[in-house]
């Protein structure tokens, strides 16, 4: 059978918000079978939960936000896609702010944290959510698409008319594994455009952005001192938030996504237009891993 994972002990993290530029604390906690991933605002009094799901998703062009009796939890992506990554399914997150910390701007720390922490196997049936049906949403020219697929695959397109970017690939396809989220994938940092700066800062937005987060590039080069992390680091960082964007299923995805400049907004209302839709999707367990995915075969791949 595969099993729902948690974390066997608690960690703590803290670090700055990119968009707030405030210092937050954060603590991961083991949770118990069925929980799902929970944020919990402990800031207000009382405490809010959150839970990590579409439901209570709220439409950004520039973060994944979450909001509950008012209250939100913004830049979940990356955590999400560690998560994801991992095949973490039950874990109770305490923060201290409506934003958790950007940290370098993958997933890479959180993955570091995870593991720290120790990933406990828990007595019960692990839930996938396993496409059926092909749906697909459209935004002008930029389309987010999943159809069935005996796995899980990513294949992302992205076309920025930028010098520094054209230089790198921006097409990739992704067959997940555990190994190659965390070689490939995990790594790749947030990335924006130095012309961009001041109008996101006029909207109270980046004040935490810097080198140590962000690659940022300028007219026509990266600006940071050692440059990129991967040839390829801007597509596979959209490859990363897409991971953590459909981790607000609550479950890992059997199925592929392919996705033509599709941002958080766009994800979003592709997950939407799968639950309105019956026949599109199915949640499944496998109590012989064999008939799993191979890619989910090994617990140790998720």
């Amino acid at each position: 059978m595969i099993k729902q994972r948690s974390l066997k002990n608690a960690i703590r993290a803290s670090g700055v918000g990119v968009h707030s530029g405030e210092k937050i604390e954060m603590v991961l906690h083991p949770a118990p079978i069925n929980t799902g991933i929970i944020f919990r605002r402990v800031d207000l009094n009382p405490a809010i939960e959150i839970p990590a799901r579409i439901a209570y998703s709220e439409a950004s062009s520039f973060c994944t936000s979450l909001i509950n009796h008012g209250e939100r939890v913004a830049t979940i992506e990356h955590l999400l896609s560690a998560f994801s990554g991992l095949g973490i399914d039950n874990c109770i997150i305490d923060i201290s702010s409506p934003e958790l910390p950007i940290m370098d701007g993958s997933a890479s720390p959180f993955v570091f944290l995870i593991q720290s922490a120790g990933i406990a196997e828990q007595d019960a049936p692990k839930k996938f959510l396993r496409i059926t049906k092909s749906i697909e949403v459209k935004d002008g020219d930029k389309f987010a698409k999943l159809t069935p697929f005996h796995g899980f695959q990513v294949a992302f397109e992205i076309a920025f008319d930028h010098p520094a970017v054209k230089k790198t690939r921006q097409s990739l396809t992704l067959d997940f594994s555990a190994a190659a989220y965390i070689n490939a994938i995990s790594r790749a940092r947030t990335f924006g455009f130095l012309s961009d700066y001041d109008t996101m800062k006029k909207k109270n937005l980046a004040k935490g952005a810097s080198l140590e987060n962000t690659v940022v590039v300028d007219a026509d080069k990266v600006m940071n001192e050692d440059g990129l992390r991967y040839p390829d680091e801007f597509i596979k960082h959209k490859i990363l938030d897409v991971i953590g964007d459909l981790y607000l299923f609550g479950h890992n995805v059997i199925g592929a996504f392919t996705g033509y400049k599709s941002g958080h907004a766009l994800n979003s209302q592709l997950m939407h237009a799968v639950l309105a839709q019956s026949d599109a999707w199915e949640l499944i367990t496998f109590d012989d891993e064999k008939n799993a995915p191979p890619c989910y075969h090994d617990p140790d791949s998720i």
